[in-house]
């Protein structure tokens, strides 16, 4: 049954039963009416017979008096009847046209109640991945239907969002693996041309290969932990951030000063992908430094929220350029190619932190480089 039908049988059974009960209402206040007629009549009649023996006098035998207002009201409750049936059958009759008008005027209003959502069908059958920039821009009252067009246009309008980062991220992903494939042809093809190339030439050429391999890996690998977290958590267990970024700083780069303020910081969730958190908050602060420069890391609760801060001495970083570096590709210096950062490092940290609902606020520091805080939620 189509949304037109099922309102049409709606009407009409709304009208058909109200219509009943005010039939019903009807039919019971003209019954009580004429009965209380019909009494005060046989009243009248019984003290009056007097008068109409002596106006019957020529007609009727004396002491026929009661006998005539049993009959008068008699011929008042026969006529009392023979209205009440009257009056039932005709607004029955009344009550069967006007449920059959009922209908089909339910019918009428009911397309032109749906009409706009037919309208709103069609607009949004013919919207794809080509035109999803078109909306629905319905116009007239704030009403329901407004706010449900309005609803559908801000949908459309994250759908749109959402592909042109997917077409971005794509083209990006592309370029970066592009070039390192490019390099790795370059190398081969230097090796297989040079008729006298020697084998410390080869292990050379075999060596720059290898660098390539591990970057290209270590891109891939971030593409992966990026499409996983992105995803949601498969799993969830207790960690304790203060253990797992010890772990973590154990393996820093030896020419960056690290200072470390490790408190209990209880979480729950997937501990590789927090780890893979850690691991590139403390991995960016390091490469995106200055030399000697300096990373502090600091665990702990807040309002029994744990949290976890990563700061460096790094470069100044324009505050326009902080909410850039969290999509992906973004680097702050586009020049540097080969130092192994492929600019996914904050990114993969924005959206393990959104499969784990917690805030994640990086600030530009005044004197140079970022501060990096991620709040996860209570461990309930």
């Amino acid at each position: 049954m189509t949304v037109r039908l099922r309102l049409t049988l709606l009407y009409g059974v709304l009208f058909l039963v109200s219509g009943a009960v005010l039939l019903g209402i009807t039919y019971l206040l003209v019954a009580n009416g004429s009965g209380s007629v019909v009494m005060t009549q046989h009243s009248k009649v019984a003290g009056g017979a007097e008068n109409v023996t002596t106006y019957l006098v020529g007609t009727l035998p004396a002491g026929s008096e009661q006998r005539v207002g049993q009959a008068i009201q008699k011929l008042g409750e026969q006529q009392q009847a023979d209205m009440l049936h009257q009056l039932l059958v005709k607004s029955g009759v009344a009550l069967a046209i006007m449920s059959v008008l009922a209908a089909v005027l339910g019918w009428l209003v009911a397309g032109r109640v749906l009409r706009p959502l037919q309208t709103m069908t069609g607009r949004i059958q013919r919207i794809s991945a080509r035109n999803v920039h078109e909306r629905l821009a319905v116009a007239g009252p704030r009403d329901e239907l407004k706010s449900l067009a309005d609803t559908v246009d801000g949908l459309l309008g994250r759908l749109e969002s959402a592909l042109d980062s997917h077409k971005r991220f794509v083209a990006n992903a592309a370029h970066e693996l592009r070039t390192p494939l490019t390099l790795e042809h370059a190398l081969l093809e230097e090796a297989v041309l040079d008729p006298a190339a020697t084998a410390d030439a080869f292990r050379g050429h075999f060596a720059e290969l290898m660098v390539v391999s591990e970057q290209q890996a270590r891109l891939l690998d971030s593409l992966l932990v990026l499409a996983t977290s992105e995803r949601g958590l498969d799993r969830r267990e207790s960690i304790d951030l203060s253990i797992l970024t010890g772990d973590v700083l154990k393996a820093a780069r030896p020419e960056v000063i690290v200072e470390s303020d490790l408190r209990p910081a209880p979480v729950v969730g997937d501990a590789a992908l927090v780890e893979r958190l850690v691991a590139n908050l403390v991995d960016n602060a390091a490469g995106y430094n200055v030399p000697g420069g300096r990373v502090e890391v600091a665990t702990g609760t807040e309002d029994g929220r744990a949290f976890l801060e990563v700061a460096n001495t790094g470069p100044a970083v324009p505050p326009e350029m902080v909410d850039r570096l969290l999509s992906p590709f973004q680097r702050l210096d586009r020049t540097a190619r080969d130092d192994g950062h492929h600019g996914l490092g904050l990114s993969i940290v924005q959206s393990i932190a959104v499969a784990h609902a917690a805030e994640l606020t990086v600030r530009a520091r005044p004197e140079g480089g970022l501060d990096v805080r991620v709040v996860f939620v209570p461990v309930v």
